[in-house]
């Protein structure tokens, strides 16, 4: 047997499975070649494209994201300073310096290093040697820092990826997903808004040697976070960018070439950027309309919406949509301010998109007797009158 709490409870959600719909048809338009990808608006968290993005797969260097959360967390609990130093080990000489083929901060062996400049030389230059060098100083071991990053990635609420070691090089179990890569990034933005513009940063000089960051979209527009290869993993990158007071992110891997990488990152921020838009369908105390009153001082109340609706859609998508006034009169006075009156409903066509209640703007005692009396007669006589 349905209640009216469960019929209620059953509206709200196909309201918001009819919502939805707004986003199905535009999304299902885009394609990429990135075998997996997703694209998120920070604010909402809203999902606005997704391809195989909870399959794992080897993070390659996109696992530096997850040590540089490990090490902000360190620096903002007060157990790690930017100028206490790290000795570099033959390991971390050997395993990412520049005999290794891989990206290198080029840390000569036995040098004391703070680590303030070994997080530019992971976020920046992406050194693998960076990145050994921070997980022996702070945790003694790769092994035991990489138990660190688990600890902090279910923090976090990483779900499906696992971490074996602090540079993302090939390791076995080691495996991340493109969604948890975008809540990462969400992480990083907004738990430490003090360190995020390093990721934005072009170039960094150390021991006589500039490097460029890799990241092919700051150059368009983003300002971060990773690029990442390997050959198991392909060519992968998660960027962030902001427009119009919009922020998006993105995480995409398993492309053939760079040049690949980079179109395809370029094309899916822009798509994330200019092909939706924010939009308010209704104000917070905003005068919507009014609802009727009997026996009341005023034969009316204006209605408000007690907080605004505003709504991430393709661009243009509500050119139709068509807002009606549901009254829950004529109300009974006395009315007060705040009560529920009523509810507008945002529609396309016969598809309901939203429901939001409204509320009385005012109080409106209830009349003198002889002003009911006179109300009543008037209602009565009405019908003769016509």
């Amino acid at each position: 047997m349905c209640t009216a709490r469960s019929l209620a409870l059953l509206r709200s959600v196909l309201l918001v499975v009819l919502a939805a719909f707004v986003f199905v048809g535009r999304a299902a338009a885009f394609e990429t070649s990135a075998p997996t990808a997703i694209l998120v608006d920070v604010a909402t968290k809203r999902v606005l494209f997704e391809k195989n993005a909870d399959d794992p797969i080897p993070p390659a260097s996109l696992a530096k994201l997850m040590t540089a959360a490990v090490v902000f967390d360190a620096l903002k609990d007060g157990k790690a300073s930017k100028d206490e130093t790290f000795t570099v080990s033959e390991r971390a000489w050997r395993e990412g310096g520049a005999s290794s083929g891989g990206s290198t901060m080029f840390l000569p062996l036995g040098k004391t290093v703070t680590l303030g400049d070994l997080i530019k030389g992971l976020i920046i230059q992406s050194g693998n040697d960076a990145a050994i060098v921070i997980a022996e100083g702070l945790a003694g071991s790769e092994a035991a820092f990489a138990q660190r990053m688990n600890a902090e990635a279910k923090k976090i609420g990483l779900s499906h990826s696992h971490f074996v070691n602090p540079h993302g090089l090939p390791a076995p179990g080691e495996v991340v997903t493109m969604h948890d890569l975008a809540v990462l990034a969400q992480y990083l933005i907004e738990t430490f808004p003090d360190e995020y513009p390093l990721f934005s940063e072009e170039r960094f000089t150390y021991n006589g040697i500039t490097q460029r960051n890799r990241n092919p979209l700051l150059a368009l527009g983003a300002d971060g976070l990773k690029t990442g290869y390997t050959d198991a993993s392909g060519y992968g990158l998660v960027a962030s960018a902001k427009r119009d007071g919009r922020r998006i992110v993105l995480a995409m891997s398993g492309m053939k070439s760079a040049t690949e990488r980079a179109r395809e990152a370029k094309r899916l921020m822009d798509f994330g950027l200019q092909d939706f838009q924010e939009v308010t369908l209704i104000a917070a105390d905003q005068v919507v309309g009014a609802a009727t009153i009997s026996a009341g001082t005023k034969t009316s109340v204006p209605l408000i919406a007690a907080k605004s609706l505003t709504m991430l859609v393709p661009r243009g998508s509500l050119a139709d949509v068509k807002r009606q006034l549901v009254s829950n009169g004529p109300l009974p006075a006395p009315v007060k301010k705040g009560q529920r009156a009523g509810w507008a409903v945002f529609s396309r066509g016969d598809e309901t998109l939203r429901e939001v209640p409204l509320y009385a703007a005012e109080d409106i005692p209830r009349a003198g007797i002889f002003a009911r009396i006179a109300d009543t007669v008037a209602g009565h006589f009405a019908p003769l009158r016509k």
